[in-house]
């Protein structure tokens, strides 16, 4: 059975929690969070990322993430908490979803960078 984009938002939106930039703040602060940036390199190039965020871009989440893979990011652990944010959300939900598959439980979407830049949420170049 085929599936449309619009159905895979809606399974990503119904499996990872969306936060608001304030709670990621809040669970940051808290320690073992790991934030990943999922927006392409040119898009971070510009206008920088979160402070202290991953970036890896959507297109490479699952050879990052998955402990099994040869190129895993050791920042990926699957007993930390994982927020992901992309350029307005969608990205990140579906990264976020494909976490999930992978078997990470606390998985959280924030939206989007500008959403983050408004809050203050502190930039890195």
């Amino acid at each position: 059975m085929a599936t449309s984009v619009k159905q895979m938002m809606e399974a990503a939106n119904a499996a990872v929690p969306k936060i608001t930039p304030a709670q990621a703040k809040e669970m940051i602060a808290k320690g073992n969070t790991l934030v990943v940036d999922v927006r392409d390199g040119t898009e971070v190039a510009a206008s920088g990322k979160a402070q202290g965020a991953v970036h890896v871009s959507r297109g490479l989440l699952e050879f990052k993430a998955d402990t099994e893979s040869p190129t895993h990011d050791k920042a990926f652990d699957k007993n930390k908490t994982v927020i992901l944010y992309c350029g307005s959300g969608g990205r990140a939900a579906l990264g976020g979803k494909l976490l999930k598959d992978l078997g990470y439980e606390k998985v959280f979407n924030m939206g989007g960078f500008k959403d983050w830049v408004e809050s203050g949420g502190p930039v890195e170049k």
